[in-house]
């Protein structure tokens, strides 16, 4: 299927199906169904990324990356998610991802120093540390709990935040804080910078989760005591944490949607190449009509998913926030890949459920895709709040009210 892509954005997505083809999907089939691949597995195939020169191409050459522009590396996005693997490889895998995105943005020239460009090259991981336990911020970030003060120089940060991805292994966390009491939590929030081995903050565990896979990455509850940094570790501008975290995050929403389409191609493929050699009662699977229009439904579903993703990050690069766009595309692309894995599972029966197949963990991992970024209702509230946000009531104009016959029309005769 053709897309508006560009020259440059096709020639990028050469590079990183000829990575995958080539040297990633054969790490992943050789991998022991269930096992998680090595830190060191993780490097080879990054070293090989930079071989094939598709490596980290959304984060500034300044910084480590190949400088370039955000529509042009969507589709690099879809290859690299046709694997567990993939986006660790070309180091477009989050959360890094969009925590280097809004370093990008929003860090200073020493902070991109010491941390950027660590993340960019892989020697570092980071954590984006927003979500907390109830009764603190969850899908709605107005109830953050977590506090910072400022006391002389430094910053003392107090809370509980859970579901920090990659906060296990993370060396440094982006920690969302109150920072005006007074102000409402838009106005009156930071971010903060805080090394993972400050003193008073606590790893208390990670938290048992669905999914993992090969890349086994975890979600840790930290708990944030007493926790001293510098003031310049504060990320961006004093109460403009939310602002930042938005500019993080519409971009990241496309980037998660990219890769998990690129997860469902993958899931139908499999499918439709188990069917077409699977026989039962009398032909190959993929014979069957129900099953053909269910692959044709959900090839459709994917193909709308694409296009709506390219045309929210033309409006994006157009200046635009394009947040009821991306919101439509978080929604409908996870349920999507949802359905197309879930999909691709039952085609292959016990060989669909087995880990011979990447298909497990695929399904595995692509249920949070409807709650990580936003949960599908947190969407469709921000879709149905621009629906009704324009009601045009003179299309009520012709109905009888109570009390008002309606007379004063014709009676057809």
């Amino acid at each position: 299927m053709d897309y508006a892509d560009s020259d440059r954005a096709q020639e990028l997505a050469d590079r990183a199906r000829e990575l995958m083809e080539a040297v990633v999907l054969p790490v992943e089939r050789e991998r022991a169904g269930g096992m998680a691949v090595s830190s060191g597995t993780i490097a080879e195939l990054r070293d090989a990324a930079r071989e094939y020169d598709i490596y980290a191409p959304q984060i500034a050459a300044e910084y480590g990356g190949m400088g370039e522009r955000f529509r042009d590396v969507l589709p690099v996005f879809e290859e690299a998610g046709r694997s567990l693997l993939g986006a660790a490889a070309m180091r477009v895998d989050a959360p890094d991802e969009g925590n280097m995105h809004l370093l990008e943005l929003a860090g200073d020239e020493l902070q991109k120093e010491t941390y950027l460009e660590p993340l960019v090259e892989g020697e570092i991981a980071s954590g984006f540390s927003m979500t907390e336990p109830p009764d603190g911020a969850g899908s709605d970030p107005k109830m953050i709990r977590t506090t910072a003060e400022r006391d002389g120089d430094e910053w003392v940060i107090d809370g509980h935040k859970w579901w920090t991805s990659n906060g296990v292994e993370a060396d440094v966390l982006i920690v969302l804080a109150r920072t005006d009491p007074d102000a409402h939590p838009y106005e009156g929030c930071s971010l903060f910078l805080v090394p993972a081995d400050a003193d008073g903050v606590d790893i208390v565990r990670d938290v048992p989760h669905m999914g993992g896979g090969a890349r086994g990455a975890s979600h840790a509850e930290i708990v944030y005591e007493n926790v001293r940094i510098p003031e310049e570790h504060l990320l961006g501008d004093l109460n403009e944490g939310f602002s930042h975290a938005q500019a993080r995050l519409g971009p990241a929403r496309l980037t998660h949607c990219m890769r998990f389409s690129g997860m469902a191609r993958r899931a139908l493929e499999i499918a439709k190449a188990y069917t077409s050699e699977r026989e039962g009662f009398g032909s190959a699977l993929s014979e069957k009509q129900s099953l053909r229009h269910r692959i044709a439904d959900a090839e459709t579903r994917l193909y709308v998913a694409r296009t709506a993703i390219r045309d929210a990050a033309d409006r994006i690069a157009d200046g635009d926030e394009a947040r009821v766009p991306v919101s439509m595309c978080k929604v409908f692309t996870a349920n999507a890949t949802q359905e197309a894995v879930d999909l691709a599972v039952q085609c292959c029966g016990a060989n669909g459920i087995g880990k011979d197949l990447p298909l497990a963990d695929f399904y595995e991992a692509v249920r949070k895709f409807r709650i990580v970024d936003g949960a599908d209702e947190v969407h469709r509230r921000v879709i149905a709040r621009d629906a009704f946000a324009d009601v045009n009531r003179e299309e009520l104009e012709p109905l009888t009210r109570f009390g008002d016959p309606n007379t004063r029309r014709g009676n057809g005769h």
